[in-house]
């Protein structure tokens, strides 16, 4: 028998919540999304993350059930696993949670068992950064939606969204910081970062994850069961079942008249005029980025790298596609092929498609991408050497 040593991290999962928004006859955790509960698959991202202590806050009378859906995630973990009671509050959960840490943990990493489908890549990215020595670290996502404030059913103003995120969990803390900010508490907060906050210590982001939303209403219940829904088999010309794949369309337009050189395809090409754009304007990549986020249901290109996301100005194929690449692998896709078509007078593409092809693929980690371009026989805006459109497919397949 194997000894597993002693964790310097843990996992405190909360999932002590009534679910009333959610009113599916249970507490949330315990919610089932297939054939498991919300909590179980909570647990099974916990598990794939790094090596810790897990202590599973349950609500009063489901403690057996949370010890239930714990030892099945563990598998030979299962003595890193304790469930203790909540209480009436977030806060009094959480405190129960510290209680029954081991004396050997170091970092605490605080999870709602609501955001079941959090990849594990977002709690070692948490680890990853508190040992860089920062006091506590926030997942968060920049918020996409254009913000409003509002009195008496009017709206009064306009919120700069460029200065705001969604936070996330799992949240983490050295647990020293975060024991002590429990000590001293004197109000109750929405999330542990805005409790260390307020006892004084910086919170430091990382990027989150889409996957990572919080399951609060009958919707969200209808999305995340979509997410995990197995996908169904599909009988082949030959009888082989086979399952079945998604795809995507993307397009995109930018006009002539931007600044410095033209980016196209992943390329520079010299002593072309550049188009415009928050980033280089590469009409090419922004529709691959589109088709890819389409077939895997995460949105679009907006969604994501929107000019409300100032690291993006200016950035180029690799930045995009890489980024997308990780957020469908994040969200369980994994990239078939993409095809794209550029629609454009200028620049002349023939003598460089295998090139950019080659350029394209490697941003999107080996995934292979076919270009063929037309020049529309002079006919509208790409005729008339206006701008540069693009029109891209995707196919993605369960990772």
């Amino acid at each position: 028998m194997s000894i597993i040593p002693v964790p310097r991290v843990a996992v405190i999962v909360v999932a002590a919540g009534s679910g009333t928004r959610l009113d599916a006859g249970a507490p949330k955790a315990f919610v089932g999304l297939d054939e498991h509960t919300i909590l179980r698959h909570a647990l099974r991202n916990v598990f794939d993350g790094p090596a810790a202590q897990v202590v599973v806050v349950a609500p009063a009378g489901y403690e057996g059930d949370a010890l239930t859906d714990a030892d099945e995630a563990a598998g030979d973990r299962r003595d890193l696993v304790s469930v203790v009671t909540g209480g009436a509050t977030r806060q009094e959960s959480v405190a129960a949670g510290l209680a029954a840490l081991w004396g050997d943990v170091e970092l605490v990493l605080i999870h709602d068992a609501a955001r079941a489908l959090m990849p594990s890549a977002v709690f070692a990215r948490v680890v990853d950064m508190l040992d860089t020595g920062v006091a506590a670290v926030l997942p968060v996502l920049p918020v996409v939606d254009t913000i409003k404030r509002v009195a008496d059913d009017r709206v009064v103003g306009t919120v700069d969204r460029s200065e705001l995120s969604a936070a996330q969990t799992p949240q983490g803390f050295w647990r020293r910081i975060l024991e002590n900010a429990y000590t001293n508490a004197q109000d109750e907060y929405t999330d542990d970062a805005a409790l260390v906050a307020a006892s004084g210590h910086a919170v430091t982001t990382v990027v989150g994850a889409e996957a990572g939303f919080k399951i609060t209403t009958p919707a969200d219940l209808a999305r995340a069961r979509g997410l995990v829904a197995p996908i169904a088999p599909v009988a082949t010309r030959i009888g082989a079942p086979t399952l079945l794949p998604r795809v995507g369309i993307g397009t995109d337009v930018h006009a002539f008249g931007g600044v410095g050189a033209l980016w196209m395809a992943g390329l520079q090409w010299p002593g072309e005029e550049a188009l415009s754009g928050h980033s280089d304007g590469d009409a090419v990549a922004h529709a691959i980025v589109d088709a890819l986020l389409a077939a895997a249901g995460l949105g679009d290109i907006g969604t994501h790298f929107g000019t409300d996301r100032p690291e993006f100005a200016g950035a180029h194929a690799d930045a995009f596609l890489a980024r997308t690449a990780a957020l469908l692998g994040e969200a369980g896709w994994r990239i078939g092929n993409v095809s794209v078509q550029v629609q454009a007078r200028r620049p002349r593409f023939s003598s460089r498609r295998g090139e950019a092809e080659a350029v394209l693929s490697a941003a999107l980690g080996g995934a292979p991408v076919s270009v063929s371009a037309t020049t529309t026989d002079g006919l509208g805006f790409t005729g008339a050497g206006d701008g540069v459109a693009a029109f891209a497919v995707a196919l993605v397949v369960p990772a």
